[in-house]
């Protein structure tokens, strides 16, 4: 009787601890705060390093994602008229991450990477090297009211889009 008794005290008290969890790992995901480029821009540079050359960035033509627990992922458009054109066709962006994150189905540790959206339905995503880390296809969306050269909107699915134009990746944490 007694075994029977700590058997269900246990499952019970595994039930209580799960329960008491649940609101913590909801927490720790938490929601994001999307910068428009004004907030953004205090927050980036006004020239970028990549591939060994400093560039100026379009602050007027950035965005970000604040989350609940204060983490940061921004973005900012660069002037790459100084780059080859190889560089340039596939470096559009200054992407910072203070979190690990995901872009589509790949993910991303924390750092400061070069994106674009290029050719062949494709958003890349490259190290300060220019080496290519990863792509993944990205999608149109069609029915935008104004589509901006750069912007953060939240995604009807959950998690964020990260915008250049119509073309759009999913952001998630």
């Amino acid at each position: 009787m007694k075994l029977h008794v700590l058997s269900r005290l246990a499952v019970a008290g595994a039930f209580a601890l799960t329960a008491a969890m649940a609101p913590i790992s909801l927490v720790a995901q938490g929601t994001a705060t999307v910068l428009k480029a004004a907030d953004a821009q205090k927050l980036l540079p006004s020239s970028v390093y990549y591939k060994a050359q400093s560039a100026p960035s379009q602050l007027r033509n950035s965005g970000g994602l604040k989350f609940s627990d204060g983490y940061y992922v921004l973005a900012t458009l660069v002037d790459t008229s100084g780059y080859s054109s190889d560089v340039a066709a596939k470096y559009q962006a200054y992407f910072i991450s203070e979190v690990p994150i995901k872009i589509g189905s790949r993910s991303l540790p924390a750092g400061v990477y070069g994106v674009g959206f290029i050719g062949g339905n494709k958003f890349v995503v490259t190290d300060v090297g220019a080496h290519d880390i990863f792509s993944v296809n990205y999608s149109t969306d069609e029915a935008i009211k104004r589509p901006m050269p750069l912007q953060f909107m939240a995604n009807p699915a959950g998690g964020y889009r990260l915008y250049e134009g119509r073309k759009y990746v999913v952001i998630t944490r």
